[in-house]
């Protein structure tokens, strides 16, 4: 950001018209000039009505790519970023533009406030950012590593993907952040001869040659947890970890492949595909606060460690209390909560001491991204047929349908119409059941029971005037003897 703010100072020479920032206060309807950002996160700004003919504001190139570039980076160091709306202006005329605006803004309705979005200046692909060390941070506070221009489209355009499909998948922030899709994306492989349609996470990652590749994470069955992971054998507890949690629970010696470093590491399983992720201790990021619970420091170790912690009285966002384990995720990169491990530690060791070594693969929670809540899943590791919506096809265009878990093969089944419903309404018609009587048992109707010539498809009438006569013929009944 350095290179692109002008300083006035610098030289004498006469420049060139330059852009500056205005900031409304959303909160106070207050109308200032920026100045900067502080090393706090805190914007520096000055009122129009106090600025100094020598105070300097910020200066910013009118380029478009590099205005854009520095907008965004200039937004995500702000601690509260969302309390203020930037504008866009010239520099000399900065202080009677903001006078203007203020006197709008004062006398303005709603609706006309609402106009000022057509003028607002806003981040390039930024969502939401943050710098508050707490467990909301995740990863929005970290820095883009990519641009959208540096991605490989023709690539993109075989997996039947685009810039704006991804966007609308949101699946656009995590990717230039360098991090894997949030959700399982849905792509086409077309290989001339065959096409292929598969799940995956994607991610970016740079080559040795400095070019972006696009990397594609299949859904493997289960993680292959008896061979080695970069020199690290996993032992039972660790597989027992990762299968139960997603995290191993501990920081082990990984050797990098390429280079032979030797590097402290926590592991975890990506619950959507299945593939074992390592993250660098070094570069694990703790919480001061979850919650409403201020983390001392044996807690925050433990965290380090890679281990689980038990918190009680916690506040959710509805302000109810609740009791929560949480752990740091290796392929989230921050510490995460696990709902389906909140157990005190008691409770835990009773939970382990009645489980066997050896449990069945268990229905997958997720399926095309789609997240099912605890009674769906109930219903579907139980194996009955539930009703899913809001998934997504290649083209973005939402499905949906039924889902059944088959125990047998530990895969999902899918249908766009209710397979039991379809059980039910398969019901063989009059026709079909009279000539099966006829074909497959020997029996007749009423209507052709004294025929004595075989029956044509589907028949249930005399065909002809002879069967017709054979029809008519009545036995008489046999005289009983008394």
């Amino acid at each position: 950001m350095e290179n692109e703010i002008i300083n006035s100072q610098e030289t004498s020479e006469i420049k060139p018209s330059r852009d500056t920032l205005i900031v409304l206060n959303i909160h106070t309807n207050q109308v200032e000039m920026v100045k900067g950002v502080d090393k706090d996160g805190n914007l520096q700004k000055v009122s129009p009505q106090e600025k100094k003919d020598n105070e300097q504001l910020i200066r910013v190139d009118k380029h478009g790519d590099i205005f854009s570039n520095f907008f965004s980076n200039f937004y995500r160091q702000l601690k509260n970023p969302f309390h203020f709306n930037f504008f866009k202006v010239s520099e000399y005329d900065a202080v009677n533009t903001a006078k203007d605006l203020q006197k709008y803004v004062d006398q303005a309705s709603p609706e006309e406030k609402e106009k000022l979005k057509d003028y607002e200046v806003l981040p390039k692909n930024n969502n939401n950012p943050k710098n508050q060390n707490t467990m909301d941070n995740n990863t929005e506070n970290q820095e883009y590593r990519f641009q959208p221009e540096q991605i490989d489209w023709k690539t993109m355009e075989k997996f039947g993907l685009n810039q704006e499909k991804l966007e609308k998948m949101n699946a656009m922030d995590s990717l230039l952040r360098g991090f894997k899709t949030n959700t399982l994306i849905p792509i086409t492989i077309n290989l001339g001869t065959a096409v292929s349609k598969m799940d995956v996470r994607l991610s970016l990652q740079t080559g040795d040659t400095g070019q972006v590749a696009v990397h594609l994470h299949g859904i493997r069955k289960e993680p292959n947890l008896n061979n080695k992971f970069l020199g690290h054998q996993f032992s039972d507890e660790d597989k027992k970890n990762l299968r139960e949690t997603g995290n191993m629970g501990r920081i082990v010696d990984l050797v990098n492949p390429k280079t032979d470093e030797i590097i402290p590491s926590v592991i975890s399983r990506d619950r959507l595909t299945n593939e074992l992720v390592a993250y660098r201790a070094e570069y694990m990021k703790i919480p001061d606060e979850i919650k409403g619970i201020q983390l001392d420091e044996h807690q925050k170790q433990i965290l380090l460690e890679g281990g689980p912690l038990y918190l009680e009285g916690m506040t959710s966002k509805k302000g109810e209390l609740f009791d929560a384990t949480v752990q740091f995720n290796a392929d989230k990169r921050y510490v995460e909560f696990l709902f389906n491990n909140n157990r005190s530690p008691q409770q835990s060791r009773q939970h382990d001491q009645q489980q066997s070594q050896h449990t069945d693969q268990e229905a997958p929670r997720i399926f095309r991204g789609k997240e099912l809540d605890d009674s769906e899943y109930e219903k579907f590791k139980a194996g009955q047929t539930i009703y899913i919506d809001g998934l997504q096809d290649a083209n973005g265009k939402a499905y949906q349908g039924y889902i059944t878990f088959n125990k047998e093969t530990s895969k999902t089944d899918f249908s766009f119409t209710n397979p039991n419903k379809l059980k039910e309404e398969a019901k063989p018609t009059e026709y079909y059941k009279t000539q099966t009587a006829v074909n497959s048992q020997g029996k007749t109707n009423e209507a052709t029971k004294n025929s004595k010539e075989p029956l044509e498809s589907k028949q249930q009438q005399p065909a002809n005037k002879q069967q017709e006569d054979q029809q008519k013929k009545v036995r008489k009944p046999r005289r009983q003897k008394l």
